[in-house]
């Protein structure tokens, strides 16, 4: 019998990342339709590997955590089966992504110097700007995660930037975002930034942390912004 439960728990988890592994070849196959196979491989992979960034750091920090999920067009994620106790986790755990996503985008961006690769160009390009998109500071997005650590007060900065996206390509997905952030956006505005739904001290943490997590995101945000403006300089016809 207990081989039979434990044949069964390890079925569950190979049957786990086979959805997981499914997901990602049905995005690829989807967005090969309108860009090309070898993009659609390039462009899956950079996100597993900004979703892999929180995976691991998830893990390191002790947290239970599922494979990531991916929706073409939508993007991926990673279901925390632990909530984060405290913000220096969840800010730990959110600028993991983002981080490694970078090096994913500079890798290819090493590559199509040495390689004169337009491909790899493109894919670099795509990875600095879909990093600099999950950084701006709206929870849910990875940088609403991260500036929860300096101020929950900081969302609001992330309103006008959602708002100008918005008019600048309008799309389904920044709609969903701004819905998902409205509870985030509304305990921003209360005076205990919704402390009451979390455990008690959950925003305490030492002013360093919080100026080192600052320094962090603008310097990790602004090396994002400059390499995708001289990026889409490089790629314009």
């Amino acid at each position: 019998m207990g081989k039979l439960f434990a044949w069964l728990f390890a079925a569950g988890k190979l049957g786990k990342l086979f959805v997981s592994g499914g997901s990602m070849v049905i995005s690829m196959f989807v967005y090969s339709l309108t860009f090309g196979w070898r993009y659609a491989v390039g462009f899956v992979l950079l996100i597993f590997f900004h979703e892999m960034g929180h995976y691991l750091a998830a893990r390191n920090r002790g947290l239970d955590v599922g494979a990531p999920m991916f929706i073409p067009f939508v993007g991926a994620w990673i279901q925390l089966k632990d909530m984060p106790h405290n913000v220096h986790t969840e800010a730990y755990v959110g600028f993991a992504g983002p981080l490694v996503g970078t090096l994913a985008a500079i890798a290819c961006y090493w590559i199509a110097r040495d390689t004169d690769s337009h491909l790899m160009l493109a894919l670099a390009y795509s990875g600095f700007m879909l990093n600099l998109f999950n950084l701006i500071p709206i929870s849910p997005l990875d940088g609403g995660r991260i500036t929860a650590i300096i101020s929950p007060k900081v969302w609001l900065i992330g309103v006008p930037l959602l708002v100008a996206l918005f008019l600048y390509n309008p799309s389904p997905m920044l709609i969903l975002i701004a819905i998902l952030a409205l509870p985030q956006l509304k305990a921003a505005l209360q005076k205990d930034s919704g402390a009451a739904a979390l455990p008690e001290g959950y925003y305490d943490v030492d002013v360093n942390v919080r100026v080192n997590y600052a320094v962090f995101y603008l310097g990790l945000a602004g090396f994002l912004a400059i390499m995708s403006y001289e990026l889409h300089k490089v790629l314009q016809p």
